[in-house]
């Protein structure tokens, strides 16, 4: 029993680097998607504004005139897949896909946010367990700087495991708004042209 309980602490010590190096590759990587969420968000409230004022009393008469109103090389995703959606004129199908593909693009660009969001306390609780298993050894034998040092890890990589969660969490659940309004307005410009086609 004493040899297993020595395979399962050798194993779970030798976990603590790469689990220290994944916590500080997800810190950098949630630092990295606050700047761009900044840069996201000031060009989606542009564009919601933009995208709003065009759909607003649009109807299916003239629903073809929008392709003249909006900007052609607008970066937004929604913009894109509008000018998609309105050159797709007596194709449905094409228009169920397009939309299809939106909403695999918008969930490509919350698979950071998600992973962040799940991955950081598992390694933070990771990171913090870890240690505890020397920092109790430590207190055993009367070594109170290793224990401090242990401590000290264990308590640091809780505290970025949490950060990099709470990052991903907030910007998972502001995307996902936004993505839901752009699919809104997109499948509402779908319907449009349906009904333009039926009416045919």
């Amino acid at each position: 029993m004493n040899y297993i309980s020595d395979i399962l602490y050798w194993i779970s010590t030798g976990l603590l680097v790469p689990v220290v190096v994944l916590l500080i590759v997800f810190f950098c990587r949630s630092l990295l998607l606050l700047g761009s969420f900044f840069g996201q968000y000031m060009a989606m409230r542009r564009t919601s504004s933009l995208v709003g004022r065009e759909l607003e009393g649009l109807d299916a008469r003239h629903v073809s005139d929008l392709a003249e109103r909006l900007p052609q090389k607008n970066p937004s995703p929604v913009v894109a897949y509008m000018n998609r959606l309105l050159a797709a004129h007596g194709n449905a199908a094409l228009r169920q896909r397009l939309l299809a593909d939106f909403e695999i693009e918008a969930d490509r660009d919350l698979s950071t946010s998600k992973t962040l969001c799940k991955m950081g306390p598992m390694l933070g609780l990771m990171g913090t367990l870890i240690p505890m298993g020397p920092a109790l050894v430590g207190l055993s034998t009367g070594d109170i700087a290793s224990m401090a040092y242990n401590m000290q890890v264990a308590f640091a990589t809780t505290v970025v495991g949490l950060f990099s969660a709470a990052v991903g969490f907030i910007t998972q659940q502001v995307k996902q708004r936004w993505y839901l309004q752009d699919l809104a307005n997109l499948e509402y410009v779908a319907a449009l042209l349906d009904g333009k086609e039926t009416e045919r």
